[in-house]
């Protein structure tokens, strides 16, 4: 059975919190990114992301667990790209396809073109995972940290 996206209220921004925080401990430790990661994030920034009227934060459901969760930002304007800013998949549920499938989930929901991203350029998996979904790397890359750069993705 496959996954599906469930939309998050604001009631499950603590939910989400201890998720992301499970999800981002290992590349938190890898690559000391404290102000980027959101595994180092306050659980107030949860909440005032899941409060912007633009923010569809969503739960990787499969069957009734949630093993992940991906947040969409979406202005709803034809001349602004949609964003995912974040996505994650639990420890125990990664490497079977169910990001690409919430990749596809969250394009059906907010529409296939126009979209962005950015993520870790030494993790190849999740450049990997982007590119077979059919984004296209910018020229444009930040260096956080002499340990880790953000590579940008468009689709």
């Amino acid at each position: 059975m496959g996954i599906r996206l469930i939309r998050a209220s604001e009631s499950d921004a603590e939910t989400i919190w201890t998720m992301q925080k499970q999800a981002f401990a290992e590349l938190l430790q890898k690559y000391r990114d404290f102000d980027t990661n959101p595994g180092n994030e306050p659980l107030e920034k949860v909440i005032m992301r899941l409060k912007q009227p633009f923010t569809y934060f969503y739960f990787i459901a499969l069957d009734s667990k949630n093993i992940g969760a991906i947040r969409v930002v979406d202005k709803k304007a034809d001349n602004l790209p949609k964003r995912i800013s974040s996505l994650f998949i639990l420890p125990d549920y990664r490497n079977r396809g169910y990001a690409q499938e919430a990749i596809s989930l969250a394009e059906k929901i907010h529409g296939a073109y126009c979209w962005e991203l950015d993520t870790i350029l030494q993790e190849a998996s999740n450049c990997r995972l982007y590119e077979k979904a059919g984004y296209r790397r910018t020229d444009k890359i930040v260096q956080v940290n002499p340990l880790m750069s953000l590579v940008f993705y468009k689709k």
